[in-house]
């Protein structure tokens, strides 16, 4: 039996079907630094302040983008611009064709199959307001696949 996400494109589902694409793994809840020469995107070991780091997901899911001006709003009319996003994300996997991975939520049942994939930030970051903005340049990672 086909799933919605195999049927539906991005702007046909619904806003539950949507949100059930997160995978919970908070990548893009990571700080990114953009080169300033180059214009090319890095991820950090940085996550905003309001993420639950154990649990991978928004203390305040509702209000977020009041709190953090900058947390991007994905929506299915964006999907052209998800390949900031990392390539393992539903969002830009379905945008981009492709088909979920095992592990994913969706197709696995479990929410810790994300987790013990070794996908999700839990165990490799930390909040951004705990080191000082001159510092944040040598938090770059490069375990994110882009």
């Amino acid at each position: 039996m086909e799933k919605f996400w195999q049927t539906k494109s991005l702007q046909e589902m619904s806003q539950s079907e949507w949100e059930s694409l997160c995978d919970g793994c908070a990548r893009c809840c990571m700080i990114k630094l953009e080169d300033e020469d180059t214009a090319e995107v890095h991820y950090s070991a940085l996550v905003c302040d309001l993420l639950d780091i154990e649990g991978c997901r928004c203390t305040d899911y509702p209000n977020r983008h009041t709190r953090v001006t900058d947390c991007v709003v994905l929506t299915p009319a964006r999907s052209v611009e998800f390949s900031w996003l990392p390539k393992t994300c539903a969002y830009r996997t379905l945008a981009e064709g492709r088909q979920l991975e095992a592990w994913h939520p969706l197709i696995s049942g479990t929410n810790s199959s994300v987790h013990a994939a070794n996908i999700s930030v839990r165990d490799k970051v930390i909040h951004v307001g705990q080191v000082h903005q001159d510092e944040q340049q040598r938090m770059i990672v490069k375990w994110v696949e882009q």
